[in-house]
C-alpha cells in the first residue's frame, strides 16, 4: 500500500539483459502474464481465503485465524516482491498500474474491516486508516494530470507498521503480546494521519506548479503566434515592388506636389475688393 503501483506496461514477453535489468527498448514490451503481475493476481485471489479463513468457525478459533494469518501474511510479503521485480526488470503493464493498487487496499481493508466486525479492532481506527487511503488515491487521481506524487518513505514504513499491526490482531495474541499489538497500531495510525497530511501538501504543491506551468507555456504560445504575425506581416510589406509607389507618383506629378494656382492670384483683385468695401462704407455713412 505504498500508493505508488508496484507492476506494471504491456506489450509482448522481453528477456532481462545482463546484470538483471532491461534495457530501454524493452520497457514496453512487458508482458501481461509477468511474474510481478501474477503475484499481484495472487494478492487479489488470497483477499476472499483470507476473509474465510478469518471468520472460519465463529471467527474466534485460534487455528483458523492462524490459517488467516499465514494468508494475510503470504499476501503483505507477494505486495513486496512483486514491487521489487517490476522495479528491477521493468515489468510495467497497464494491468499493473490498475490491479497493484487495488490488491493493496483490499488486503489490508479487507483484514481491518474483519477484525472490526469480529470486535477486535476499533471501528474508529479502520475508519481513519481507509478514508486516508481513499482520500490519498483520489488526490493522485486529482494531480495526475500535473505529476505523479512519488512514494515517500513514511509511507513505506506506514504501510509495515500497518502490515505489522493487522497481523497482529488477526492472531488470537493474549496477554504482553496483546497489548503490545495495540501500541503498534497507535503507531499505525498516527503514521497513516502524518504521511496523508504530507500527501495533501504535496499535492497542493504539484497542482500549483502545474498550473502555473500551463499558464506560462500558455503565454509563451501567445507571444510565439504574435511575433509570428509580425514576422508575416513584415515580410508582406517588405515583398511588395519598389517600383509600385514610383509608378503612381509618376503618372501624376500634380498629385505629389501641392497645387500653387491659388497663390498666382493678381494683386489688384484684393484692390478692387477693398474699393468695393470702401464705396459701400460711405453709402452707409451718408444715410
Amino acid at each position: 500500500m505504498t500508493g505508488v503501483p508496484a507492476s506494471a506496461a504491456g506489450g509482448s514477453g522481453a528477456k532481462p539483459v545482463r546484470g538483471g535489468k532491461l534495457g530501454t527498448a524493452a520497457v514496453n514490451q512487458a508482458s501481461l502474464w509477468n511474474i510481478a503481475n501474477i503475484l499481484t493476481m495472487v494478492r487479489l485471489l488470497l483477499v476472499p481465503g483470507f476473509v474465510l479463513l478469518l471468520f472460519h468457525n465463529g471467527g474466534y478459533d485460534p487455528a483458523w485465524r492462524s490459517f488467516a494469518w499465514a494468508a494475510f501474511a503470504i499476501a503483505m510479503i507477494t505486495d513486496l516482491f512483486d514491487g521489487h521485480l517490476a522495479r528491477t526488470y521493468n515489468l510495467v503493464t497497464d494491468f499493473g498500474k490498475i490491479a497493484d493498487p487495488i490488491a493493496d487496499k483490499a488486503i489490508m481493508g479487507a483484514a481491518l474491516v474483519s477484525l472490526s466486525i469480529l470486535g477486535d479492532l476499533p471501528w474508529w481506527i479502520t475508519g481513519v486508516i481507509i478514508a486516508r487511503e481513499l482520500g490519498i488515491t483520489l488526490m493522485r487521481f486529482w494531480v495526475i494530470r500535473h505529476a505523479v506524487i512519488p512514494a515517500s518513505r513514511g509511507g513505506k514504513l506506514k504501510t509495515l507498521a500497518q502490515g505489522t499491526a493487522a497481523g497482529m490482531y488477526v492472531l488470537a495474541l493474549t496477554g504482553p503480546l496483546a497489548t503490545l499489538r495495540f501500541w503498534v497500531m497507535m503507531v499505525a495510525v498516527v503514521l497513516t494521519v502524518v504521511t496523508g497530511l504530507d500527501y495533501v501538501r504535496q499535492a497542493v504543491v504539484l497542482r500549483r506548479q502545474g498550473l502555473a506551468a500551463e499558464r506560462a507555456a500558455a503565454a509563451a504560445r501567445s507571444a510565439d503566434a504574435t511575433e509570428a504575425l509580425r514576422a508575416a506581416a513584415g515580410s508582406a510589406v517588405g515583398a511588395a515592388p519598389a517600383g509600385a509607389v514610383t509608378a503612381v507618383t509618376d503618372a501624376r506629378p500634380d498629385a505629389a506636389e501641392p497645387r500653387s494656382g491659388t497663390a498666382d492670384i493678381p494683386a489688384g483683385a484684393f484692390d478692387v475688393r477693398s474699393g468695393a468695401a470702401e464705396a459701400r462704407g460711405g453709402a452707409e455713412a451718408e444715410r
